[in-house]
């Protein structure tokens, strides 16, 4: 089964005030996708977990062509495209009930050996017949560079909790999209719809980490671009650029 094919009805605890689909909703659709189409193809949790690795997390691209509502039935399509360079690959597409792509994804995984706490590049790891190559981006998530004529804005600071922390004892992925949100002006949030964003997962963080939260503000022709960065003991967490 090269793609894992899902359909789902946007429920009201997925949208925000203007009835659009949360980012931080379709991250967890994502990444519950990537688990069980992983397992299907045989190096899922419980596979990894028998060598003491797992799999985290490393980068994301999102663009929201045409963002789903509330009530919109939509189906979402994953796939893995093997590995590139230190990461593997896995994209996204949701689809409208006419055929009309909404939103499209790309991340980067690493497989991480939970006692050692290094990479494990092993291109073994999965099988190349069950590798897709089409592309719902083609460009892998890259790294992001913080506009370096602009001095970030301190915001709050988060303490990792409970609704945090994930099954691995971590914060969750999604999460530190929940806080960059946040982070932005509720004007601009509720008002202007998120075109496309990039996160990178520098770091993780735990229960009772106090994680610093910094914005930085752009306005291009484009549009409007806001970097938030989090930071734990001075050093990098995750650092997210938006697109409104």
């Amino acid at each position: 089964m090269n793609k894992l094919v899902e359909n789902y009805t946007i429920p009201c605890y997925d949208t925000d005030a203007s009835w659009r689909l949360k980012p931080v909703s379709f991250m967890n659709y994502a990444q519950e996708m990537a688990n069980r189409h992983a397992t299907v193809l045989g190096f899922g949790y419980d596979d990894l977990i028998a060598s003491k690795t797992a799999w985290v997390l490393s980068r994301m691209h999102i663009r929201f062509v045409n963002t789903p509502m509330w009530r919109d039935k939509v189906t979402l399509t994953t796939w893995h495209k093997g590995l590139n360079r230190l990461f593997f690959i896995r994209d996204f597409q949701m689809k409208d009930e006419q055929g009309n792509v909404c939103v499209e994804a790309t991340t980067s995984w690493i497989v991480l050996n939970l006692e050692t706490r290094r990479f494990v590049r092993d291109p073994q790891l999965i099988d190349e017949g069950s590798t897709c190559k089409e592309d719902a981006i083609a460009q892998p998530a890259d790294k992001i560079q913080l506009p370096k004529d602009i001095e970030p804005t301190y915001v709050m600071n988060h303490v990792v909790s409970y609704s945090d922390v994930d099954m691995l004892g971590h914060t969750n992925n999604a999460m530190y999209m929940h806080w960059a949100m946040d982070a932005v002006d509720y004007e601009i949030t509720s008002a202007r719809p998120l075109k496309e964003f990039f996160i990178n997962f520098n770091r993780e963080t735990r229960a009772g980490d106090s994680v610093a939260i910094y914005k930085t503000v752009q306005e291009t022709e484009e549009g409007l671009r806001i970097f938030v960065e989090g930071k734990v003991d001075g050093a990098s967490s995750f650092c997210i650029e938006m697109r409104f």
